[in-house]
């Protein structure tokens, strides 16, 4: 029942469409520009580097309150699964700005989102996740191929710390931890498809921080 709960919390949480409404502000849809969603980079290609960045700390914030709250509200009865209940409300973030039911299921795809998940699951999964992420972008300006890389290493530096003990939850929690983590970076390689197909390709386009609509 929990963990119905905390992706519900997080659902709600995800309906906060920052970038679509970047482009309200603008009396634009944000959506009908770059690369068609709604999330952080588009919004700094479409619109510029201040509602880039705008969409991506609300972003980021409103996958922290949502675990935030989840802990506060689930964590007293089982300390152990704190982590496991953020990971849910973190889910339902990601599910609720990837499909926005309000805005026909198009939304954006998740990866601020999780960045914000990852912060409140452990600070070195970030840490990882970032390195391998600017690292990417600086040397290749593909965000979507940074963004897929730095995802991918945030599954397993999640599953190495775990199986470390840093987590200190019972091995039912971890492996259920991991399992919707997994499926998290599942779906955002699923969301990124057609990215994947214009790198395979050589056309997929590179991060520009000049342009603006």
């Amino acid at each position: 029942m929990e963990r119905i709960a905390c992706l519900l919390i997080g659902y709600a949480f995800g309906l906060i469409q920052t970038g679509y409404f970047v482009g309200k502000f603008h009396h634009d849809d944000i959506r009908k520009h770059g690369s068609g969603n709604a999330g952080s980079t588009n919004a700094l290609r479409v619109y510029g580097v201040k509602a880039g960045l705008i969409t991506l700390l609300i972003d980021v914030l409103k996958c922290v309150v949502a675990a935030v709250i989840v802990s506060g509200l689930f964590g007293g009865k089982n300390p152990e699964a704190v982590r496991l209940f953020r990971m849910y409300a973190g889910a339902g973030v990601i599910l609720g700005h990837n499909f926005p039911f309000f805005l026909g299921f198009k939304g954006g795809k998740g990866v601020a989102s999780t960045l914000g998940l990852c912060i409140m699951i452990d600070w070195r999964v970030v840490v990882a996740a970032m390195i391998v992420f600017l690292g990417l972008a600086i040397l290749t300006k593909y965000v979507s191929l940074a963004s897929l890389c730095a995802y991918t290493t945030a599954l397993i530096s999640m599953i190495i710390f775990g199986q470390m003990g840093f987590y200190h939850m019972p091995q039912k929690y971890l492996t259920e931890m991991y399992i919707v983590f997994g499926a998290l970076t599942l779906l955002t390689f699923y969301r990124h498809r057609q990215n994947i197909v214009r790198l395979m390709n050589g056309t997929e386009s590179k991060l520009s921080l000049g342009s603006k609509k």
